[in-house]
């Protein structure tokens, strides 16, 4: 088997948090800025622990890798240049359903020359995984709603994350697919069980005023919202604790709990 990488530079949020769960502690000589903001990292203390960087070709190559982690949506600026200069880049897709997340892990295990570590890790996100998850019997409707009236239909990771646990998805019975807008109008015509909201970022934003509108406040869903967070936004084991939190939710709107 041939020797791992030494100098491994991630550059976006979702390969750190892989790298952080795979590799050797010393193979690790950055993470991206993102992986160290809590309100964007499932993993922000770990990632403390490593210098940062902002994911520009000229200071990634300057830390001298043998191996830069890139998502499929990095810049591809920065990504074209280090290739050019030599330096192996690895592309990691978006993770759209949670029976990829062993893809991304066993990917990572493959760069890193640590498929031992990747293999444990998808052994145990798989037991794990098929303890949860929801009574097809009564599926609670939930809506994800978040700044500029922002959601996630079908085909988005947040949206398995949702059908796991037990729930049935708003913008998905709406025909929406991907991420994109929902109009607070069918929200609240809906009148779905849960509403799904992310937490603000201290500064007052524009964005996030139709979150305060008297007509959405009025909706039951409003009264006790859910906050995603972190644990919903890349492929990694951290997708467990969204769904355990999803799945006691819908027991409590269920009676079960």
């Amino acid at each position: 088997m041939a020797e791992g990488p030494s100098r491994v530079v991630s550059m976006n949020l979702c390969t750190d948090q892989l790298a952080l769960l795979v590799a050797d502690p010393g193979q690790i000589v950055s993470v991206s800025k993102l992986g160290a903001d809590p309100m964007s990292s499932a993993m922000p203390e770990a990632a403390r622990g490593y210098p940062l960087n902002s994911g520009q070709a000229e200071e990634i190559f300057l830390m001298r890798p043998d191996l830069v982690l890139a998502g499929r949506f990095s810049d591809p600026a920065t990504v074209d240049m280090l290739r050019r200069l030599g330096v192996r880049v690895e592309r990691f897709d978006l993770t759209r359903r949670l029976d990829e997340v062993p893809d991304r892990l066993r990917q990572m295990g493959q760069a890193l020359g640590r498929e031992a570590r990747a293999e444990a890790l998808i052994a145990e996100f798989e037991a794990n995984l098929a303890r949860l998850g929801g009574d097809d019997t009564m599926r609670p409707e939930a809506a994800f709603f978040y700044a500029n009236g922002y959601t996630q239909g079908a085909g988005t990771l947040s949206d398995d994350i949702l059908t796991h646990a037990g729930f049935a998805n708003l913008s998905a019975r709406l025909g929406k697919s991907g991420g994109g807008r929902l109009a607070l109008e069918q929200l609240v015509m809906a009148d779905p069980d849960l509403l799904i909201v992310s937490r603000p970022y201290p500064a007052t934003s524009r964005a996030e005023e139709v979150m305060a509108h008297p007509a959405l406040r009025a909706t039951r869903a409003a009264a006790v919202p859910m906050f995603s967070g972190p644990d919903w936004v890349c492929g990694t084991p951290h997708v467990l604790r969204a769904v355990a939190r999803m799945d006691a939710r819908r027991r409590t709107l269920s009676g079960d709990e």
